[in-house]
């Protein structure tokens, strides 16, 4: 029998199923420290928690554990590498709060239209304050959806039935299959432009950290709502607050820096705020523990391991070639364009690679998709391009090329209007350093994907690279490195600057506007 550790308030229905198994014995004691329960119970095999700190003392005293259970989404109170070296799969239940926390967009986008929470402390006061409660109701505005994953999606369903439009924004999702979901996909700014209510459903990461700051608030139409049930940091609460006085924006929040009690910095700017309340249901708290034991109970049956979010690289392969597909793919993404709508992925394996192609494709849609964990499994991968409406091909590779050893990224995506864009990024590594062999037409760059990096692919003609270092130099900016192919007719060049700092957007624009580029970008590699 193997031991289950449950040190956690979770629903009854993760030990019923365990125990109904025949293959466990479960404690489950929400009362007693962690610690102690660790000491006291050394022989445990797996643990199921939910926001309890999981930290490297904690597994280090359960010498027996093989599995952590995260009844929830987040992984990150679990020490997950230190778990890694211990040979502990860690693993999660993704989606099993998604409706709890659609609910609650609707919920917060409703009570505040409508002045609920106000209102009733009026009533209950004994006052009549009809006319100071004037609300405005749902039906016929727009609502803005940044990010379309499972909770995204959800909201849109929620909120079908209040006769709604729906515009949403999120790169990795296929524009066939959100107006299957009656969703509109638009850029970034045409959704906070046009859009009563914006909700966001983003990850927190490099990229979107601090995504909503002065220049899309600026872009909201006065007295419109932003929702964040999501993460703090991606609001510029800065931002926040210098719009929200210009244009009377409402705010809807759930999410803080730190869950934690004592003051909180939106106070002043936060119309509604509740104690990260969205994954707090019933409902949810019995998905997710349904979930964490029938997931624990495929993992020992089945081997099923698609939720394991800390999976070591497969024996046989360099760690360098799992960056070398994050990389290849992150600079392909932004050569058909960071907001147009992906539609197709393929790829290449050459060499010894081929055999990885599986674990391969997870880092591959880590850098395409930012909610996507990078510790995932190839199924779940899979799983993620299908729901996204992203058709995913391997190709059959020729040995004959001398492609010792590289692989090759492809992405097409809409441009709209039946336009296509395709972009193909083929690599290596080459004494341990990562080098992109080449972009679409552009062969023998033998560039290094590092650090700083604004590209433009023009008509070539004299005197262009110097117009964009002259951009550069006007910018404060310091060119480190420069490769400049033409293609294999002599029509086009490829620029690419190796540079000492991010390159702010507006120059980038402004560059690609005055030497006519085709394409135009900065990204951090």
């Amino acid at each position: 029998m193997r031991k289950v550790l449950i040190p956690t308030k979770l629903d009854a229905v993760a030990r019923t199923l365990l125990e109904a198994h025949g293959g466990y014995t479960v404690v489950q004691d929400a009362d007693t420290g962690l610690p102690a329960l660790a000491a006291a119970h050394p022989d445990a095999y797996a643990l199921i928690v939910r926001s309890e700190p999981i930290t490297a003392e904690v597994l280090d005293a359960l010498p027996a554990l093989k599995v952590v259970l995260r009844a929830g989404a987040g992984v990150n109170t679990i020490d997950t590498r230190h778990a890694r070296r211990r040979g502990i799969d860690v693993m999660n239940t993704p989606g099993a709060n998604a409706n709890a926390v659609a609910e609650e967009v609707v919920a917060l986008m409703l009570a505040d239209a409508r002045h609920l929470v106000k209102a009733d402390a009026s009533c209950r006061a004994g006052r009549w304050e009809k006319s100071a409660f004037m609300g405005r109701e749902l039906a016929g505005k727009t609502v803005g959806i940044l990010g379309l994953g499972a909770i995204g999606r959800l909201v849109a369903r929620r909120l079908a039935g209040f006769e709604v439009t729906l515009l949403g924004h999120d790169p990795f999702v296929a524009e066939d299959r959100a107006e299957a979901w009656s969703v509109r996909m638009v850029d970034l700014p045409t959704l906070f432009a046009e859009s009563d209510f914006v909700t966001l459903h983003l990850p927190e990461t490099e990229e979107t950290r601090g995504l909503v700051g002065a220049e899309l608030l600026g872009r909201m139409k006065p007295g419109a709502t932003l929702v964040n049930c999501a993460r703090a940091g991606i609001v510029d609460e800065a931002a926040l607050r210098e719009a929200r006085a210009a244009k009377s924006l409402r705010f809807l929040n759930d999410v803080y820096p730190k869950d934690a009690a004592g003051p909180k910095s939106v106070a002043d700017i936060a119309d509604l705020m509740v104690p990260h309340l969205g994954a707090s249901t019933r409902e949810a708290n019995e998905n997710a523990a349904r979930r964490a034991a029938e997931q624990l109970i495929e993992y020992d049956d089945m081997g099923i391991a698609s939720y394991v979010v800390n999976r070591d690289i497969p024996e046989g392969l360099d760690p360098a070639f799992g960056e070398l597909a994050f990389t290849l793919t992150k600079l392909a993404r932004q050569v058909v364009g960071r907001g147009a709508q992906l539609e197709l992925v393929e790829t290449s394996f050459y060499g010894s690679l081929k055999p990885y192609a599986e674990w391969l494709l997870v880092p591959i849609v880590a850098a395409l998709d930012p909610s996507f964990d990078r510790a995932s499994d190839h199924a779940a991968a899979r799983r993620a391009l299908r729901e996204a409406g992203i058709e995913y091909t391997d190709r059959e590779t020729d040995e004959h090329k001398g492609f010792h050893n590289s692989l090759t990224i492809d992405l097409v995506a809409g441009l709209g209007g039946g336009k296509l864009r395709r972009a193909s990024v083929r690599g290596t590594v080459a004494e341990g350093n990562l080098m992109v062999a080449r972009i679409n037409d552009f062969d023998k760059l033998y560039f290094e994907p590092t650090g700083h990096t604004v590209a433009f692919v023009y008509r070539d003609r004299p005197g262009v690279i110097g117009r964009i270092g002259a951009a550069m130099a006007e910018a404060g900016i310091n060119i480190d490195d420069v490769r400049n192919p033409h293609d294999s007719q002599g029509r086009f060049s490829c620029a690419i600057f190796k540079v000492n700092q991010p390159v702010p957007a507006a120059t980038v624009e402004a560059t690609a506007r005055e030497i006519e580029a085709e394409i135009g970008f900065y990204v951090e590699l």
